[in-house]
């Protein structure tokens, strides 16, 4: 297992004790993480199966920690560099922090520092650089911008059936990707520089998730920092906080930055950005059926409408502009934007969790029944000793559930088939559904399921679930 690795790692790296493991939240990416405590300190271990994207980030790690950039110190990396262990800085992301506190005082200044560390680690991190080691290109050059807008056409615009000339279409991406490289400002590039990837820890900002750095233009970074959909940044700081930025990199340089110029063309790359991001969306959402991603589609739309509506890249592109219209209108939105219950609605949806052998859960409701999922196909953590006595709310079992089984990938085809009622039944004024999940002991499986699908529907709907462990009264103890 996985975590017999980490204990392997760490003993060859210290000779401290570890006094637990916890499996971190997973994001986007394929990349596990776990969090080891060791008396007072606390370390961060990556798992991963691509060595190359580890051999980057390691590399990249390295060299910018020579030159005192705002990264994470690497302690120990395995033999087959699958695992690494790494300076633990946090769970307070910037975005946890905008999210929490709001666009106030304190957090515009945290952007600031962002920014101004930005503009070194872009500038001071560029020289001596090695950009053979990139994962994928050099330079984020026509290419490579080519590249990102075919990911949107693929994974996003083409699953909307919106008809469009696609050989125009093409011609007009290479026109942008043309515009955009004609551009003197190249330095290292980031290439996901969001308030996620930039962590918080005593007031200072840390950045991670760089190891898709590139040779590229300085726009890029800061047009996706200042338009990330989630942060939800006004105009005004957008338009402060560049300003901000061009001074910070003016500073570092032997010639100030041309002002116009430069903004001219951040104008391009913060349209490159917002379609990459929809890319992204699309891939992770529509064809992974990860949630997460698909209800972050509308905050995807809603940011690339109020760019086209106040924006002007300054290039003529007559088929694109139709697209993003189009992508832009109230009737795409609403497409990808789920119903929300009001807060009035008279539906109560009852989640249970249930053993085989006691039987399923009746529906004293008038509705007379509704779905029941067998979760008995999903490897059981109950036949393994250090899960026996613990149940499906237990961390231990959850990271089993999600790490060493086929649970993520059931759950999301049961969100699937849920959803589909969940609209209807909210549209139609419904007062009940009841959703069961039955596994062998009742204590485990199903206790997981019943509770993710519980907080699936409230984020989702917005809607009142009663959620019970009807064997509770059994689990081994």
């Amino acid at each position: 297992m996985i975590t017999e690795q980490i204990e392997q790692l760490f003993a060859n790296y210290s000779s401290e004790k570890i006094d637990r493991i916890e499996k971190v939240p997973q994001s986007g990416s394929s990349r596990q993480y776990f969090r080891i405590f060791s008396g007072d300190r606390t370390y961060i271990a990556t798992y991963n199966l691509n060595g190359k994207e580890n051999d980057a980030f390691i590399a990249f790690t390295l060299h910018f920690k020579k030159l005192n950039l705002p990264v994470p110190s690497i302690y120990a990396v395995s033999d087959n560099s699958l695992l690494y262990l790494q300076e633990d800085l946090g769970a307070q992301s910037l975005l946890n922090i905008l999210e929490e506190k709001g666009h106030c005082d304190e957090v515009y200044a945290l952007f600031k520092q962002a920014l101004k560390q930005l503009a070194k680690l872009q500038i001071k991190g560029h020289v001596n650089f090695n950009y053979d080691l990139c994962l994928t290109a050099r330079e984020f050059g026509k290419q490579a911008i080519q590249s990102d807008l075919l990911y949107f056409k693929y994974y996003f615009l083409d699953t909307l059936g919106f008809p469009y000339d696609k050989q125009a279409l093409l011609n007009e991406f290479e026109a942008l990707g043309i515009f955009l490289t004609q551009n003197k400002y190249k330095y290292f590039m980031f290439r996901d520089f969001q308030s996620r990837n930039i962590m918080v820890k005593n007031n200072e900002v840390f950045f991670i998730d760089y190891q898709g750095g590139m040779h590229g233009a300085l726009q890029y970074d800061v047009a996706s920092l200042l338009w990330q959909a989630k942060a939800g940044l006004s105009d005004k700081w957008k338009t402060s906080l560049l300003d901000y930025y061009t001074d910070e990199v003016s500073a570092l340089l032997k010639t100030p930055i041309d002002k116009e110029s430069f903004n001219s063309q951040y104008k391009g790359y913060v349209l490159i950005r917002l379609l990459q991001v929809l890319g992204a969306y699309g891939f992770r959402g529509l064809f992974e059926r990860k949630a997460h991603f698909l209800t972050s589609i509308p905050f995807a739309l809603n940011n690339l409408k109020w760019f086209v509506e106040n924006r002007s890249i300054g290039i003529d592109l007559p088929e694109f502009e139709k697209i993003l219209h189009y992508l832009v209108s109230e009737e795409t939105i609403q497409r990808f934007t789920p119903i929300k219950a009001k807060d009035n609605t008279p539906l109560t949806i009852e989640v249970n969790s249930f053993s085989y052998r006691e039987g399923i859960p009746k529906d004293e409701t008038n509705n007379g029944g509704g779905f029941v999922f067998d979760c008995r196909g999903i490897l059981n953590p109950g036949r393994i000793e250090e899960y026996k006595r613990l149940s499906g709310l237990d961390k231990p079992v959850q990271d089993f559930l999600e790490q060493s089984t086929e649970m993520n990938r059931y759950l999301n085809s049961v969100f699937d088939l849920i959803d589909i009622s969940m609209e209807n039944y909210i549209t139609r004024g419904f007062e009940n559904l009841q959703i069961n999940f039955g596994c062998t002991g009742g204590q485990h499986r199903s206790v997981y399921a019943a509770t993710q699908t519980a907080r699936h529907l409230r984020n989702k709907y917005n809607v009142n679930v009663m959620l019970h462990h009807t064997n509770k009264r059994n689990w081994v103890k």
